[in-house]
């Protein structure tokens, strides 16, 4: 069994949703926050860069805000996006050098 512990709803702390929490916006900041709470920590950090790199100028803050993340995880997940090459790089099984037992002989053998 692979029980993953659910991470909780962040309720978000904007302006907005304080003063009309069951608004369009509050009900859009809510419908992230679920997404977030299903995702694994990359996922959640990437996703969170994504919304703040489409926000802007001020979308860390904005998505912090918003997540409850923190800045540094959210600049970093704008980082990731930012680079192509470091998300689709990734080694391919039996990659690598071969281990240098299995290239040398053993001394005894003539």
């Amino acid at each position: 069994m692979n029980k993953r512990k659910q991470r909780r709803l962040h309720q978000c702390q904007c302006a907005v949703c304080r003063h009309h929490p069951f608004g369009q916006v509050a009900t859009q900041h809510r419908a992230i926050n679920r997404v977030l709470a299903g995702l694994t920590e990359k996922g959640r950090r990437r996703f969170a860069g994504v919304l703040a790199s489409q926000i802007g100028r001020g979308g860390i803050q904005a998505v912090h805000a918003i997540t409850g993340l923190s800045r540094t995880t959210i600049r970093v997940g704008r980082n990731e996006i930012g680079h192509v090459d470091r998300l689709r790089r990734e080694r391919r099984v039996g990659g690598g050098r071969t281990a240098t037992e299995k290239n040398s002989r053993p001394s005894w053998v003539f």
